[in-house]
């Protein structure tokens, strides 16, 4: 059988080869030919299906509209982190790539580019969905014991594009496969529940009908569809659900945490340990197989160590000092973690390990190398906090910057992986107030593996014991209530999931964004005067439907 990445390659130029298709058929010819670059029921048997579904994953690489609307593609939904208190744009100015210094500063206008990118992005990765799952219903060529399972497949990858949707967007059209013109819907037909409904209609019969294992690596099985659906019902506050699903997967016993916090950042462990949901990437097949969406944000790098780097998407100083641990090696819960700022090395109280496995800190290690005030390229203005999640070290041999440049790799990215869904499951118990000693041992399993994951013979370096205080201790049963757990596993979530782009998410779905954002905007504009006028509203926590895309509808999206 073919790779899954093989096939992907393929993919990407089918529309290059379905145009050469056509262009050889002459005017009398076309009347009597069936049409060529396209599939007729006969035509499509499990190999053909295979191909439909992988050009439906493929727009997971969101690298089909042009560069910097890759940038807005699914993968980490970093540009809407920079919409939370976790995250600055970061790049050379405010003016560049200034639509999303709009959504940092929360001015967020309805012909902001992202706005529109998000929109396209979507709805072209649902019609490739909804286009191979009415050609796998209507084949007479699949096999039964496939077509459940396939269809399964891209109903759960649609599922995850309208969530992001809902997510994002107060309003917007639905519609799936039955839907012959998908133009004349409107965004007001469903109301948002009607909408979350479906998602998780969706989600919960592929779990009935995906299989436990794949046999290609990138496919869906059913703990995909339970991990997303865990999500989509920590999102609407169905607990109940949520703690069900979460657990399929951890009952699966399929996943675990990796042994070290730095392996998520090592190809070497693509699709092993906490791989729930990854996208498949490779530096072998450039542009179209590497992580785009991570490019812009690349550090600096002193040398070009990455071959550029635009240093995008920084790490706030509120970020950095949640980082911050008491002298037990607890997160501070009351509020006072931002009472005092971790600066660089010099810092002399305690931080969680994570810290730099997530971060650049000058006077630290970067992936064996030192981290210094050449790496940032913008300091005065942006800070020195580059991402490291998505870069491997330079030297890796999966990472080419002489011929793949700003720090693109094998390395896959994990939508999910297994240390969220520990989570999920946490706090879906912390809110029913129910097995608190569970949730309470999934989050220390969770602390457990950060502070062990401090070994400075561990390679490529990434901390210094020698030179930062490292405490990250479990909770005790002692004083583990409701109101004391939730605030842990809501802390746990920023410190461990940070730079991955969940923490706009959380806020929204949590309530108190806009409480959250002005006093983050009141505290940071001390650091980042650019931050002077901010302001966030209740109106203003969704966006708005793209204005060219009511303009293109004509009424029915007004």
């Amino acid at each position: 059988m073919k790779s899954f990445k093989t096939i992907i390659k393929n993919v990407l130029l089918s529309a290059a080869v379905t145009s050469m298709a056509l262009a050889t058929v002459s005017c009398d010819d076309l009347l009597d030919t069936k049409p060529q670059g396209t599939f007729t029921d006969k035509q499509i048997g499990d190999d053909e299906a295979t191909d439909l579904m992988v050009s439906a994953y493929a727009t997971l690489l969101c690298h089909y509209f042009g560069n910097n609307e890759s940038f807005a593609g699914p993968i980490n939904n970093w540009v809407f982190d920079v919409r939370s208190d976790d995250a600055l744009k970061g790049g050379d100015g405010v003016t560049m790539e200034g639509y999303m210094h709009q959504l940092e500063v929360g001015n967020v206008q309805s012909d902001n580019d992202i706005a529109n990118f998000k929109w396209r992005n979507n709805y072209y990765s649902i019609a490739r969905c909804n286009t191979a799952i009415r050609s796998i219903e209507n084949s007479s060529s699949i096999s039964d014991a496939n077509r459940g399972s396939f269809i399964a497949e891209m109903k759960t990858l649609r599922a995850y594009y309208y969530f992001d949707m809902l997510r994002i967007f107060q309003k917007f059209p639905y519609f799936d496969e039955t839907v012959v013109d998908p133009s004349s819907c409107r965004a007001d037909q469903y109301t948002r529940d009607q909408i979350a409904e479906f998602i998780k209609e969706d989600l919960r019969n592929a779990y009935a009908a995906l299989p436990a294992t794949q046999t290609q690596v990138g496919r869906f099985n059913r703990y995909v569809a339970a991990a997303i659906l865990a999500r989509v019902d920590l999102f609407t506050s169905s607990w109940e659900e949520a703690a069900e699903y979460a657990g399929y997967v951890i009952d699966s016993h399929k996943y675990e945490l990796y042994p070290n916090f730095l392996d998520m950042s090592k190809p070497e462990y693509n699709n092993m340990y906490e791989a729930v949901m990854s996208i498949q990437f490779s530096s072998a097949q450039a542009p179209d197989q590497y992580n785009f969406n991570n490019c812009l944000n690349c550090t600096w790098s002193e040398g070009n160590l990455y071959g550029n780097g635009d240093d995008f998407y920084l790490a706030s100083q509120n970020l950095v000092n949640a980082f911050r641990t008491d002298k037990n090696g607890l997160p501070f819960l009351d509020g006072s973690f931002n009472d005092e700022n971790v600066d660089g090395a010099d810092y002399e109280g305690n931080v969680d390990p994570r810290l730099d496995f997530t971060l650049g800190r000058i006077g630290m290690p970067w992936r064996g190398h030192m981290y210094n005030e050449h790496w940032c390229r913008n300091l005065e203005l942006y800070g020195q906090y580059s991402g490291k999640k998505p870069y491997t070290a330079p030297e890796s041999p999966y990472c080419k910057p002489g011929i793949v440049p700003w720090g693109a790799s094998s390395l896959n990215w994990s939508l999910i992986r297994y240390a969220d869904v520990m989570l999920m499951r946490a706090e879906a118990l912390i809110e029913l107030n129910r097995n608190l000693d569970e949730a309470r041992d999934l989050i220390n399993q969770i602390r457990r593996r950060a502070a062990a994951s401090v070994d400075p013979a561990y390679s490529p370096v990434d901390c210094n014991p020698a030179i930062a205080n490292y405490a990250c201790a479990e909770y005790p049963a002692a004083g583990w209530n409701q109101d004391y757990a939730r605030r842990a596993v809501r802390m746990e979530r920023r410190i461990e999931l940070a730079m991955e782009g969940h923490r706009w998410f959380d806020l929204v779905r949590w309530g108190n964004v806009v409480e959250t954002m002005n006093n983050y905007y009141a505290s940071e504009v001390k650091i980042h005067s650019y931050y002077q006028g901010a302001n966030l509203t209740e109106s203003e926590i969704y966006l708005p439907i793209p204005v060219n895309q009511v303009d293109n509808a004509g009424d029915i999206y007004k």
